[in-house]
């Protein structure tokens, strides 16, 4: 023990000799250029109706309590770690209403605050009448959360811009894929909801668009509640088989934006044929099973965020917020509107994990994007088709294009 106490002073001093110092752990260095608080603050709202509780089909359908305000939350940190380069700074605002009153009263607070920036999750009417606040005339609103054609045609609004595909693309981005495969005669089966119905009619203007034959259009008439009794599974077999009956066809689309029948059709129908749509072979601007040009990074820091996988509504959310995070970035402004004059120019792009930088339409403030195929466990395309060419964006093969625009903004 004395020899090795002594071999270890020796050790100790010798080192000293060297200049290495004694063998002591130093204390941290602290932060000396801490960084510096930004210099200004774009305060973002997200201004949402309170989803009414609805009874899931299955456990598998459990909603989130904060589906889209979780991707605003994450587009957030986004915005605010590229900011802080440039002395800029995020900040979110949530303002979540119980009913319309609640709403529009929220909205004219903030504004009345000083709010110009807000990202909307709101039904397509209720839309409508925040946008048409006098007070929010220099405000900007991306709309979230809608596919609504109508509010991207004769109900668009100019202080309104739109980041989900929209109706009319999704149905465009399927029907590009069943010429490809040359599936031509299409089956139409559209629920009963206003929804349902303004579904089933960008279905039809798309198949007409792309020679697509509809070789039967149907409603989907029953009960969903019936689906639930104890030979349920009994019932919709037989529904589906009889509407199904003494009809060919290549595939089966369902207009279903009620999640009513649409997952109740696979394997039920008289023919062994796919389904599309609502179900099987889905239209979507995105998916947890998406993977590709970068999606997993974001995948990834939304799950350790949300601890859940980030569905559509949240990647809408995501882009509404990172839409302002880049106008403000790039201009080195929080000036309303230099920020909304941005949003709409020629140069704003969007980095979104889709392989090439989106842009909005100026005719009518959707967002031009590639929509995605996939079934629930796979990606199977990405629409725009090759083939499909186009002008100036081989994305506006996708939905309304300019000529044929019904959106007239003042």
């Amino acid at each position: 023990m004395p020899f090795r106490r002594a071999r270890s002073l020796l050790l100790m001093a010798l080192l000293v000799l060297a200049g290495a110092g004694p063998l002591v752990p130093r204390p941290a260095r602290a932060q000396t250029n801490p960084a510096p608080p930004p210099a200004s603050t774009l305060d973002i709202v997200y201004l949402g109706l309170a989803q009414r509780p609805v009874a899931p089909e299955s456990a598998l359908g459990q909603p989130a309590t904060d589906d889209g305000l979780a991707g605003a939350r994450v587009a957030l940190a986004d915005d605010n770690t590229t900011g802080r380069f440039i002395g800029q700074g995020f900040a979110l605002d949530t303002a979540i209403a119980p009913d319309e009153a609640g709403v529009l009263a929220a909205l004219r607070d903030r504004l009345g605050k000083g709010a110009r920036a807000f990202v909307t999750d709101l039904p397509p009417a209720l839309l409508l009448k925040a946008a048409d606040l006098p007070e929010a005339r220099g405000a900007t609103l991306i709309d979230a959360t809608t596919s609504d054609d109508m509010l991207r045609a004769e109900g668009c609004r100019a202080n309104v811009l739109h980041v989900l595909p929209s109706r009319a693309m999704r149905a465009d981005a399927l029907m590009q894929y069943l010429v490809v495969k040359n599936w031509r005669r299409v089956m139409l089966l559209a629920g009963s909801t206003l929804e349902d119905r303004a579904a089933a009619e960008a279905f039809r203007r798309a198949a007409k668009k792309f020679q697509i034959r509809i070789v039967a259009d149907k409603t989907w008439t029953f009960n969903p509640a019936e689906q639930r009794a104890d030979t349920g599974h009994f019932e919709v077999n037989t529904e589906v088989a009889n509407i199904t009956q003494g009809v060919d066809y290549d595939i089966l689309i369902a207009a279903d934006e009620e999640d009513n029948f649409a997952d109740q059709l696979g394997y039920r129908a008289t023919l062994a044929r796919p389904v599309a749509g609502a179900a099987g072979l889905m239209p979507v601007a995105w998916s947890p099973v998406y993977d590709e040009t970068g999606a997993t990074q974001l995948q990834n820091r939304f799950f350790r965020s949300a601890h859940r996988v980030m569905t559509e509504r949240d990647y809408g959310a995501w882009m509404a917020v990172r839409a302002f995070g880049e106008a403000v970035i790039r201009t080195n402004s929080t000036d309303p509107a230099t920020i909304g004059a941005y949003l709409r120019g020629p140069k704003f792009e969007l980095a979104a994990f889709k392989g090439e930088r989106l842009s909005f339409r100026p005719w009518d403030g959707q967002l031009r994007q590639p929509v995605l195929l996939v079934d629930p466990v796979s990606l199977v395309s990405i629409s725009p088709q090759p083939g499909f060419l186009h002008q100036f964006f081989e994305t506006d093969t996708l939905g309304v294009d300019q000529p044929e625009s019904a959106c007239h903004m003042h």
